[in-house]
């Protein structure tokens, strides 16, 4: 993919550097291995479900690590124990890896789970109440306003 430039979009905006950034770096880093394949889901307004395939690796051998705004997932190359078979073909992977996933602000994981050979990942937004939006209501006289949280209807709103 060819290189994009967001020159234009900086010039004119204020506060969207981070996006830009990660506009760029993906681009940047989507030419690289794809392996373990995963699926990203959206299972409600602020619920999300990461699964990768990671068929043959335990518990034991995946670490999960979320920073703020940045989910890890690693995955060891684990040595084979040796049954004294001498294997002629070896088709099935078993090498290590590592998957980034940039989260949007108040994304946190809340689980993980590995069930056949599936690794399951939920995340949830959870916006601070002093983050979410709020209808301001004009005040009678003086032009005091009021900070009424929004329910997601607009009552409040007919009601002034």
């Amino acid at each position: 993919m060819s290189h994009l430039d967001f020159t234009p979009y900086r010039r004119s905006t204020v506060g969207f550097d981070r996006l830009f950034d990660l506009l760029e770096n993906q681009t940047r880093a989507s030419s690289g291995d794809n392996y373990p394949p995963f699926n990203i889901a959206k299972r409600g307004e602020d619920n999300y479900r990461i699964t990768l395939a990671v068929a043959g690796f335990r518990p034991q051998d995946i670490d999960i690590t979320a920073q703020q705004n940045l989910l890890v997932v690693q995955g060891g190359k684990r040595e084979d124990t040796d049954d004294g078979s001498e294997l002629i073909h070896v088709g099935i992977a078993n090498r290590g890896f590592e998957r980034r996933f940039e989260l949007a602000d108040y994304v946190r994981v809340e689980n993980a789970d590995l069930a056949d050979g599936l690794l399951v990942i939920d995340l949830v937004r959870e916006v601070p109440e002093a983050m979410r939006p709020k209808k301001i209501m004009v005040g009678g006289g003086a032009g005091k306003l009021t900070a009424v949280p929004t329910d997601g209807d607009d009552k409040s709103a007919d009601a002034a």
